[in-house]
């Protein structure tokens, strides 16, 4: 696998709180870039679909999440996806005077890179991407990513791969930070001045 992956005998916590800080701070700007009621099947574009993407975050995402956490992580990547708006105009910060764009849709280059995962599963372990165990599917992933050469997560839209942008977009949403801590940090979230002294509440650990 990668570096966008934790190797086996890194410590996960580790990758955990690297991948959500690194992923949170680059894509805060353009994770949540997509308009609420915009939809790519509205708009004839390109739909990426949770049904192809279910056996990939089992690779992909950390094993901790159980299965219920790679759905929703899944579901709320797809939505992202299928809502982008290509090409938008980006929020003015304060300061700047130039207006910026951006990214193309991404949603063609990772559907066809999910077609290729199939393809790619064919050929190696002789059926279905979905159909094969862990093992065969982090293989045909492994061989996928094979060229990536990133030392850290970029944001999800600069991801060269699907493989990657699922596992960035899932690191830089609240539940990667409070996986990683083991409390209930949740970035964004307000707490009564109160318990601004107190220890944020601790994070149940999901299912697996």
């Amino acid at each position: 696998m990668t570096s966008s992956t934790p190797p086996d005998g890194a410590s996960r916590r580790t990758f955990f709180k690297t991948a959500g800080a690194i992923a949170t701070g680059v894509a805060a700007s353009s994770v949540a870039c997509a308009p609420a009621d915009g939809t790519a099947a509205a708009a004839g574009r390109t739909t990426i679909y949770q049904a192809s993407l279910e056996p990939l975050a089992e690779v992909m995402l950390p094993g901790e999440l159980g299965p219920a956490g790679r759905s929703a992580a899944v579901d709320a990547f797809v939505r992202w996806v299928n809502e982008y708006e290509p090409v938008a105009q980006e929020m003015v910060g304060y300061g700047y005077s130039d207006i910026r764009y951006l990214p193309p849709d991404p949603a063609p280059a990772w559907r066809a890179q999910l077609d290729a995962l199939e393809l790619l599963a064919q050929k190696l372990r002789k059926g279905s991407f979905a159909s094969l165990d862990l093992t065969g599917r982090t293989e045909v992933v492994t061989v996928a990513l094979g060229s990536e050469r990133a030392e850290r997560l970029p944001a999800p839209l600069n991801a060269r791969h699907v493989a990657v942008a699922l596992l960035a977009h899932w690191a830089s949403s609240p539940g990667a930070w409070n996986l990683a801590m083991g409390v209930d940090v949740s970035p964004g979230a307000c707490r009564p001045l109160e318990a601004a002294r107190m220890r944020p509440p601790t994070m149940r650990r999901p299912n697996t």
